[in-house]
């Protein structure tokens, strides 16, 4: 009886802790879509269980005709945009397996470089397939890119869409991340969620920001 009573104050009390820290919650979450031609980025903020957008914008790439230069301009880049946002934590598109091994080869080093800067701002990162994202945002794992930028325009009533649907992409995998609550294709088998990853990694917590 005992036992009983115990098991179920300690099952209250954690479904009461996860409110608490949800309608507490304040945080940025940076979310990126990786390319070679254009990179897209989308910058979210989760507030007292509530989710607005920041910004969202694309990093083009298309006119440098060095891979090392595409590098460093993504790595300047978005080394600028989290000094600039501090953001809390980074979710990133996982490259999806191709045909062309070549591609395939620059596209995982492009995400390779925005994870490296992530990491080197002790930024927690996470990753997620294409399915995955589209599956979190519209329900669908074989949305188009156009059905994906619908539905967050619905989400955040953007007025106008962008010209590069990679700024949408971006966006949406920050949105993924916040639905996902932080449990991605790394973390997803290595502990049962976010917070989990947080106290196994506690030197990745950072303090919260002043308003």
């Amino acid at each position: 009886m005992l036992l009983n009573t115990i098991k179920i104050f300690l099952s209250f009390l954690l479904v009461l802790t996860k409110t608490f820290i949800s309608v507490f919650e304040d945080k940025i979450i940076l979310g990126i879509d990786p390319g070679t031609s254009v990179l897209g980025y989308g910058i979210v903020r989760v507030k007292n269980d509530g989710l607005e957008m920041i910004t969202y914008g694309v990093i083009h790439l298309n006119k440098l005709k060095n891979h090392a230069d595409k590098l460093k301009r993504i790595l300047d880049r978005l080394n600028g945009i989290i000094e600039e946002f501090n953001p809390d934590e980074m979710a990133i598109e996982a490259p999806f397996f191709g045909k062309n091994v070549q591609s395939m080869l620059k596209l995982g080093r492009a995400q390779g470089v925005a994870i490296a800067s992530s990491l080197n701002y002790n930024i927690p990162y996470e990753e997620y397939s294409p399915r995955r994202i589209k599956q979190a945002i519209t329900g669908n794992g074989n949305a188009s890119k156009e059905q994906v930028a619908a539905m967050l325009q619905s989400i955040f009533s953007i007025k106008e869409m962008p010209k590069y649907l990679d700024a949408t992409d971006g966006l949406g995998v920050a949105v993924c991340h916040h639905f996902s609550k932080g449990i991605g294709e790394n973390n997803k088998s290595n502990s049962k969620d976010w917070g989990a990853y947080l106290k196994q990694n506690p030197d990745k917590i950072k303090k919260k920001r002043k308003e």
